[in-house]
């Protein structure tokens, strides 16, 4: 049976954007930790995250957009694309290597040689926009894969499927009103970046929750907006934005997430690609910054694509 791919790379360590920095190189670490501890690590099979090359960034960002981002990329120092988001000299090849990490999963997905991936990487995507820099995001890895799916395998239909505690407004920017893609989405709000309500195009199916909001909420929501909505547009690969921010430990969010809640929420959506899309999931992280509740939900959201289920 073809394994769960982990993507990931050294480079995405190297990437820092000051002290004190929630979104900081420990966050891979904690996975990684958690991974051995759990003794599943040794049943996903490893590969290196390439550079994403100009073409396959170019279907999600204006090339205009790359070229001033590898322009802005500093040798030395730190420069500030937005009050959170820096880059260092290693960012851009870290940024490369996220979103190539997303190009490498779906072809390994795609292929059927994984069933399943997770790409481990860092900077996160889903804020990033089609043509700005946000809330820590550089590239949209997710949309980079959705559209190399599309683009470079033929597929017509692709679901993004996002439980970070953030709403993945750069996602949306990218693909509201496109007919081949449907994301679905729960978040935290009003809460940063303070968008995801107004009017969304009929292929964003956006679920809010208040502060506070639990098992319960993400429970009605996965049941009540997102199955129905998934089931109806049955997707040929199904993308994940991993964040585990909304996890109860996690103080920079208000939503009360369990570890469970991670393995409940991935049990629901591999169902679905299971039905529709023979199972193909690729997965990449987001959020997540309380590390031990990081390390151990990632570890729940990999033992369910890995059919390692305890």
């Amino acid at each position: 049976m073809a394994q769960t791919a982990f993507v990931t790379h050294s480079d995405c360590l190297k990437h820092e954007m000051g002290a004190h920095h929630p979104e900081r190189p420990e966050r891979l670490a904690a996975i990684e930790d958690q991974l051995i501890a759990s003794g599943i690590g040794q049943f996903l099979k490893r590969y290196d995250a390439p550079l994403a090359s100009d073409e396959q960034l170019a279907r999600v960002h204006p090339l205009e957009y790359v070229q001033a981002i590898r322009q802005v990329a500093p040798e030395q120092g730190t420069v500030h694309l937005d009050p959170d988001t820096a880059m260092n000299r290693w960012s851009l090849r870290a940024a490369l290597r996220a979103a190539g990490a997303a190009v490498l999963a779906t072809d390994l997905v795609v292929s059927g040689e994984a069933k399943s991936a997770f790409c481990c990487v860092r900077p996160p995507g889903h804020h990033a926009c089609r043509s700005r820099p946000m809330g820590f995001c550089i590239f949209n890895n997710v949309a980079v894969a959705a559209r190399h799916a599309l683009a470079a395998h033929g597929l017509e239909r692709v679901a993004i499927v996002d439980f970070d505690v953030h709403h993945g407004n750069g996602t949306e920017d990218i693909f509201e009103g496109d007919p081949q893609v449907l994301m679905a989405s729960t978040f935290q709000h009003p809460f940063y970046p303070y968008c995801g309500t107004e009017d969304p195009a009929p292929n964003m199916v956006n679920v809010p929750l208040s502060a506070g909001a639990g098992s319960r909420e993400l429970r009605e929501a996965v049941r009540e907006a997102w199955v129905p909505a998934l089931d109806e547009f049955k997707p040929q690969l199904v993308v994940i934005s991993a964040g585990f921010d909304a996890h109860a430990e996690d103080d920079m969010a208000m939503l009360r997430f369990t570890d469970g809640d991670y393995a409940w929420v991935t049990a629901q959506v591999k169902a679905i690609a299971d039905r529709h899309a023979k199972g193909r999931i690729v997965s990449c992280l987001e959020g997540g910054y309380a590390l031990s509740a990081l390390g151990r939900s990632a570890v729940q959201h990999i033992r369910v694509l890995a059919e390692l289920n305890a």
